[in-house]
């Protein structure tokens, strides 16, 4: 996990950042690039391109943290967000905004690693949830698509709901095209037609 990342350390305090970069170089993590200007940063991260992305706030206002949670929101990359207090609304807010891992109570060069690391599994076990649900809710559209032209086939040619399945089937492979293809051409076809 160390060695080809490149990891993005947003601060403003450049010693802080300096601690930062020394922990993760220490760790083996060669491609560490320092961000310190907080302008334009959606587009400064774009451009960079980092794997992860480390954040330290010492003590940030409500403005400042919901503007990080808004950075979190846009990049969709694991994030490790060190701050040195924190109350349970900011944190409820941080989780929201797809921060992996939110440390409170400031930051210390050993535990640079393992917090990165950590950010790291948790969003990939979080995109992978993401994912999972993406596929169960195309696999459910997908379902009631198919189900509507079976539908417009037993009304329309007096069929039982195995035979408009069956039909779609042998439509589709005659066609060399996926059944939930046909369906919708059928659904669409027949929504011109009633209107």
């Amino acid at each position: 996990m160390s060695g080809g990342l490149s990891i993005l350390v947003i601060d403003d305090n450049k010693i802080r950042a300096s601690i930062i970069e020394q922990g993760l170089r220490d760790a083996g993590h060669e491609q560490v690039i320092l961000v310190h200007q907080m302008d334009g940063l959606v587009r400064q991260i774009s451009d960079i391109n980092p794997d992860v992305i480390v954040i330290d706030l010492e003590n940030p206002n409500r403005d400042r943290l919901e503007h990080m949670f808004q950075v979190s929101r846009a990049v969709r990359r694991p994030i490790a967000m060190f701050v040195d207090r924190a109350d349970s609304g900011s944190i409820e807010a941080a989780v929201d905004a797809g921060v992996s891992a939110y440390v409170v109570d400031g930051l210390k060069r050993e535990r640079v690693k393992p917090i990165l690391d950590m950010a790291i599994s948790r969003f990939r076990a979080f995109s992978k949830l993401t994912e999972e649900l993406e596929e169960v809710r195309t696999e459910l559209a997908d379902r009631k698509t198919i189900d509507r032209a079976k539908g417009i086939l037993m009304k329309s040619r007096n069929l039982s709901e195995q035979e408009a399945y069956d039909l779609l089937r042998r439509t589709a492979m005659k066609q060399s095209r996926k059944i939930i293809e046909v369906a919708q051409s059928l659904v669409i076809a027949s929504g011109l037609l009633d209107d």
